[in-house]
């Protein structure tokens, strides 16, 4: 146990410096470091989405792509951005630590913003305009020009992944967590790793995308590019007030282990009595995990811990009894059951983040056809996500300050509402915002045929563009619930140790849910394409509206099977308590 004089002294017992010794207190760690990670998340923040956001209006106004070919390239960039965050939280546990992580991968971000911007400056590297008022369709981009684009696309992506597992967590590594000032610090920390986050969504949303629209997206592009560039100087400076902690090694391996372990002895028969299952469970195995008690869901696993005889070996396993993939202990058993039973909590929140992909897609080529003005001033296509940004902001103050109390009267919990609860409520938000998606395109199209304007996808529809403004504050409001529903349930759910895994098993869902969106388009178009496409490349002669219709039949769906899993899920902290287990501190973490 750590002592008092280690927790409060001038040294800290489990962190270093950059020098690697022990890191004293008074000059490292704390909020100057802490500012300087904040201010690389902001950049960050402020690269991807000012990319993102504008991506598909980009990729058909300029690269004369299809609808339904820039959707899916917008969702395979944002999916793949976050499956990579299980990469990069697999290499910072396991070889490089979370500073070089974070160093090496923002410089690979930055690599990939600065060839796509040196790609909207040369004029090979992109199609010839359209001709206005010409016949012949235009020019889409060449393979030559297409391989530049997802170059730049995929290396913003790896280094985006890779951030995004670190950031947080080394930020969170700057205060220390036996110390009662600083654990108060940390959680303020996080607080403003939010506010930094919308800071640099709403800037991306706003005035970088208005520089992409009205100034060239040289600018807007490039502006992005000195960005990451600024933001990673700023990380580097820090180096020498940054508090480093020792590899943790990543938890996937012992899971693997154990599933290896469990099928290496899968024809023996499990004991009927557990004592005589391996567990080492004291001195400093006790300081790194916490007690489990046994379940008896998925005993196969169980067989994992079982302990051959030495007279029952093979000569050639004599070294089975320490090798770890031969043997578990019953704690790492019981842990990877927690994991496996989160699962379909994790299969069924994915749908949503595929309503989500809608909002930087579709959506966005809807608002491209209405009319943008307000006096004077058109706003841009994709600043229509403000409102989305907007609606998170205003529903996570409108949750802790008026749906909690009510909430804790109604349910009789502390909490409010439970993360599963929250997740929930953001499932059936994201289906009425399909409804209201699909009953607004409907709308769009009547305008269109009323003014005649059916044949012309360029033309401006006279309808305003804030009848799009439901759909997008719904889906904000369902994200407020859902993220940080999911980031509650992952980390509070997950054992101790693996909460950098459970982030990412969480950011996943993210980026299957984008990569859903992608296949899901992929086969509306390939079944529709040849009569009555959906997703036509004019909008005005597709059926845009059916497509959202079919993704609220398939989130309900989803919210009743979701239903069903969590009503069988327990939570972690019941399970323990029946067994008169205390559950340990948890350490937030967000991404």
């Amino acid at each position: 146990m750590t002592t008092l004089q280690e927790t409060e002294g001038k040294t800290l017992p489990d962190a270093w410096d950059y020098q690697g010794q022990p890191a004293d207190r008074s000059t490292t760690g704390g909020w100057t470091s802490a500012a300087m990670i904040l201010g690389g998340e902001a950049c960050e923040r402020l690269t991807t989405l000012g990319i993102a956001v504008n991506l598909v209006t980009y990729l058909t106004g300029t690269m004369h792509l299809g609808n339904a070919t820039s959707a899916n390239t917008v969702t395979n960039f944002l999916g793949t951005s976050f499956m990579l965050c299980l990469l990069g939280g697999f290499v910072a546990d396991t070889f490089l630590g979370r500073y070089l992580t974070i160093a090496i991968f923002a410089t690979v971000q930055a690599t990939g913003v600065t060839i796509l911007t040196i790609s909207t400056v040369i004029p090979s590297l992109r199609p010839p305009k359209c001709t206005a008022g010409s016949d012949s369709p235009c020019i889409p981009a060449s393979g030559k020009q297409l391989m530049v684009l997802y170059l730049a696309l995929y290396l913003t992506a790896l280094g985006t992944g890779g951030l995004k597992s670190s950031v947080s967590g080394f930020g969170s590594d700057q205060f220390d967590d036996s110390n009662k000032v600083e654990r108060k610090q940390m959680t303020n920390f996080f607080n403003w790793f939010f506010f930094f986050i919308s800071i640099g969504s709403l800037a991306a949303v706003t005035i970088l995308v208005y520089i992409e629209d009205n100034l060239g997206r040289q600018w807007g592009y490039g502006i992005c590019a000195c960005a990451i560039v600024l933001g990673l100087v700023v990380f580097l400076s820090g180096t020498r007030r940054y508090r480093f902690k020792k590899l943790a090694g990543s938890p996937l391996t012992q899971i693997a282990a154990v599933f290896v372990a469990a099928w290496k002895k899968r024809n023996i028969d499990l004991p009927s009595d557990l004592s005589l299952l391996y567990n080492v469970d004291d001195g400093q195995k006790k300081m790194q995990k916490q007690k489990l008690p046994h379940s008896k869901q998925f005993r196969f696993l169980d067989k994992a811990a079982i302990k051959i005889p030495e007279s029952a070996r093979p000569a050639s396993s004599t070294r089975m009894m320490i090798n770890k993939w031969s043997l578990s202990t019953l704690t790492d058993v019981e842990e990877a059951k927690m994991i496996i039973g989160m699962l379909p909590i994790w299969a069924t929140t994915i749908l949503f983040w595929t309503v989500y992909a809608q909002m930087t897609t579709f959506s966005v080529s809807q608002a491209t056809s209405m009319d943008r003005k307000i006096g004077s001033f058109q706003i841009p296509p994709a600043s229509l996500t403000v409102f989305f940004v907007g609606s998170i902001l205003l529903t996570v103050p409108v949750y802790d300050r008026v749906i909690v109390p009510v909430a804790r009267k109604l349910l009789k919990n502390p909490q409010g509402l439970t993360p599963l609860q929250r997740i929930g409520v953001g499932l059936v938000l994201s289906i009425f915002a399909m409804v209201a998606a699909a009953l607004t395109e409907l709308k769009r199209l009547r305008a269109a045929r009323s003014h005649g304007l059916t044949d012309n996808p360029t033309a401006e529809i006279p309808l305003s563009v804030f009848w799009l403004v439901p759909q997008f504050f719904l889906v904000g409001s369902g994200e407020a619930f859902t993220y940080i529903g999911q980031l509650d349930f992952f980390l509070r759910e997950c054992p101790k140790g693996m909460k950098t895994m459970s982030t990412g098993l969480f950011l996943s869902t993210l980026s299957l849910g984008f990569f859903f969106s992608s296949l899901l388009v992929t086969i509306v178009h390939k079944v529709t394409g040849d009569r009555k496409p959906w997703l036509a490349d004019n909008l005005n002669q597709g059926k845009l509206y059916d497509f959202y219709w079919l993704l609220a039949i398939l989130s309900a769906l989803n919210l009743l099977i979701y239903l069903a899993c969590a009503k069988w899920y327990v939570y972690k902290d019941k399970r323990l308590a029946e067994e008169g287990i205390e559950l340990e501190e948890v350490e937030i973490c967000a991404h």
